[in-house]
């Protein structure tokens, strides 16, 4: 089912990902299946339904540079410049993570890839939660 992006449908889908629902959402190239970055039955779920390997991370898409500089361990001045110049945007940025974000999005690794999108679809959903979503 193909939801319009209205005010209601985007509340509706963001209490169904913080239930550890999965939606496709649009991203400024593709459609994405995501789900709650910060639950492991949310993120073991996209691997599920999509077969990908467990060693394939995914990128965590968050609404605002803000957000994501507090999901990274230690953002270097280098990082702050980059985000502040290019997000929101297509620019996704891999750094060091912050303890909130699950080995399973990162397939164990101590990095993660993080990006603040520019779609206004996506940026309505995401400001709907309380969370970052993890999105192949």
């Amino acid at each position: 089912m193909v939801l319009q992006p209205t005010d209601e449908t985007i509340q509706r889908c963001a209490e169904g990902l913080a239930a550890d629902a999965l939606f496709a959402v649009p991203t400024e190239t593709v459609y994405g299946l995501a789900g709650n970055a910060l639950s492991t039955t949310a993120v073991r779920g996209i691997f599920e339904v999509k077969g990908r390997p467990f060693i394939d991370p995914l990128i965590v898409h968050c609404a605002s540079a803000g957000t994501a500089l507090r999901l990274m361990r230690a953002p270097c001045p280098e990082v702050e410049g980059l985000a502040g110049r290019f997000w929101p945007g297509a620019l996704t940025l891999v750094v060091e993570k912050g303890a909130s974000i699950p080995d399973l999005v990162t397939a164990g690794r101590s990095t993660m890839a993080v990006r603040v999108p520019s779609h206004p679809v996506l940026q309505r959903l995401l400001r709907a939660t309380a969370f970052p979503l993890a999105a192949p």
